[in-house]
């Protein structure tokens, strides 16, 4: 599909792009989208569905560039975001989200916008979503400096996203590498991820979810939650981790859940073949989160959390507690399965702290089993 778009990275493309989406999704037979060398400035597209086709793909040979000035966004709650789409594939490219200016702001303690998100989510804006959309491929994309979450996967099925990378600051704000909600069927393989929060985030009503062969770090690990934020809230079950790597990061495999009422849970989870590298909670289920300790519930976490298993972790962690499992006075974990653990600190076997946790332990289990 032809449409005029300046890869001068100044000139304002979004027209172009969307008049070729509305070509390509209006045709009846699939469809191409080619964007070719050089940089192109977009503002917020959204990229709408019903189509008449169900075989689109875009091929992404420049990058993509959010205005610098993060005001121009301003409260948007996506910089690009697909929604009600189906059959849609993304090959390649580099998402520019320039989002160094807002983490400024946020820095400095000033009034700032919230900000986007790379592909759409829900309450921020980020730099690339999908919302409500199936049968979804993001295959070799690079996503930078997002102004918060980079890629959102909102209410779909069957997605997959494979090599892509994602990279922004340490101390960037709020830029999960990918989130994933209310989705079934979603596969992630071999990402590089180094951000400022959550490589990978896994949220309420996320099922049957694959994630392998990925490296994390910095960043704050991969996380199951914040579970537990709405008193109604649908579970995360069948979720398989397995072949990572994790260097420098905050947490390596971690739950979490508020510390208050809540229908959610977890159950079904494995994770397995992760080596850790100096990483500072290697293994954590935390069911007294709370975000910036401000505004805490202070109630009791509901959440279940059960046939959690941890299979082949090994390497070293930068505090004494690697493993550290803080459940539920009301609803405790149970069905928490450690098989071949070796965890040290500076060198000794590091520590482990249960409460509230039940299991097993098999095989070599260092630090020693508190289940």
């Amino acid at each position: 599909m032809h449409a005029c778009a300046k890869p001068d990275g100044e000139t304002d493309s979004t027209k172009a792009f969307l008049n070729a989406w509305a070509a390509a999704c209006g045709s009846v037979t699939p469809a191409t989208i080619y964007v070719p060398p050089g940089r192109y400035l977009l503002l917020n597209a959204v990229f709408q569905g019903q189509c008449k086709n169900s075989a689109i793909t875009i091929r992404i040979d420049g990058t993509l560039v959010a205005p610098s000035d993060y005001s121009v966004l301003g409260n948007a709650e996506n910089w690009l975001s697909f929604e009600f789409v189906d059959g849609v594939s993304i090959y390649g490219g580099i998402l520019d989200g320039q989002g160094i200016g807002l983490w400024a702001c946020k820095a400095s303690g000033k009034s700032c916008p919230s900000g986007a998100t790379g592909f759409k989510f829900v309450v921020y804006v980020q730099s690339l979503s999908f919302t409500n959309s199936n049968n979804i491929v993001i295959n070799g994309l690079t996503s930078l400096n997002s102004q918060l979450y980079h890629i959102v996967i909102n209410g779909c099925q069957n997605v997959k996203v494979q090599g892509v990378r994602v990279l922004a600051s340490r101390n960037s704000p709020n830029t999960d590498g990918i989130h994933v909600q209310l989705s079934t069927g979603v596969t992630i393989l071999g990402a590089t991820i180094k951000t400022g929060d959550d490589c990978i985030s896994i949220g309420a009503g996320t099922n049957n979810l694959w994630i392998e062969n990925v490296a994390c770090g910095p960043g704050h690990g991969i996380s199951i939650g914040s579970l537990g934020k709405d008193l109604q809230e649908p579970g995360v079950q069948n979720v398989t981790v397995k072949t990572i790597t994790f260097t420098g990061s905050q947490n390596g495999v971690r739950i979490k859940s508020w510390d208050r009422r809540s229908s959610g849970f977890a159950k079904g989870v494995l994770f397995q073949h992760a080596l850790m590298v100096k990483v500072q909670n290697p293994i954590v289920i935390d069911q007294n989160y709370c975000s910036g300790n401000e505004g805490c519930p202070g109630q009791v976490s509901s959440v279940k959390i059960s046939d959690v298993t941890y299979q082949d972790i090994h390497g070293t962690s930068a505090t004494e507690v690697a493993v550290k499992f803080d459940c539920s006075s009301k609803n405790p974990c149970s069905g928490i399965t450690l098989e071949d653990v070796k965890l040290t600190y500076m060198n000794q076997p590091a520590q482990a702290s249960c409460v509230n946790a039940g299991g097993t332990a098999s095989g070599l289990v260092e630090p020693t089993s508190c289940l």
